[in-house]
């Protein structure tokens, strides 16, 4: 299994189920930003206690290994618990997102995207991407975060609704990180020549 095809098995079980989600993470960097290698493919779902064994039983255990206690404890927590395939290596970051206005939004603005011409599935907006990375990287202080900031921005930043991301970078205590990205992105200013000399 390749890591395209997780991601179309991971979108399939949580549409043939009804449940709200979206890819996040590297997988939507890569799709709005620069590619670059990764075995991890993180989404967010709205799963309810009641579907916790629906949602399980996705997941053959010749093929996966998830576990239903550990799905049960991030549906209290609102946290994430992992579904692995062990075969190939690659894992399934599944977070279940507090209740929270900026999380609803998230869902709201989540975008219908073509990983491939086979089939579209959800992803989280380029915004909210950044808004994720700023803080992770406040979280952890990875510098990977800030080099996806920017291949996303080099690559899809004409259609990054700046304003939004400055608001809640506002919002999240986040407009530090963001004015450094900005100072990164616009590079270093060239001295300008002296009519004198």
């Amino acid at each position: 299994m390749e890591p395209a095809d997780l991601l179309r098995y991971i979108a399939g079980v949580c549409e043939r189920r009804g449940l709200r989600y979206f890819i996040t993470g590297s997988m939507a960097t890569i799709f709005f930003g620069e590619p670059r290698l990764t075995n991890d493919i993180d989404v967010v779902v709205d799963l309810p206690r009641e579907r916790i064994a629906d949602f399980a039983a996705a997941f053959p255990a010749g093929e996966f290994y998830v576990s239903e206690e550990a799905i049960q404890r991030a549906v209290a927590r609102r946290s994430q618990f992992n579904v692995i395939h062990p075969a190939s290596g690659l894992k399934v970051d599944v977070m279940v997102p507090a209740g929270t206005p900026y999380n609803e939004l998230r869902f709201q603005r989540a975008r219908r995207l073509r990983p491939s011409p086979e089939y579209d599935a959800a992803f989280a907006s380029p915004e909210d991407v950044i808004l994720k990375k700023m803080e992770y990287y406040r979280e952890g202080g990875s510098e990977k975060h800030l080099r996806d900031i920017a291949g996303i921005l080099r690559i899809s930043g004409d259609q990054v609704d700046r304003a939004y991301i400055e608001e809640w970078a506002d919002r999240l205590e986040l407009a530090d990180i963001w004015r450094q990205v900005l100072a990164a992105a616009a590079g270093p200013v060239e001295p300008e020549d002296d009519p004198d000399t």
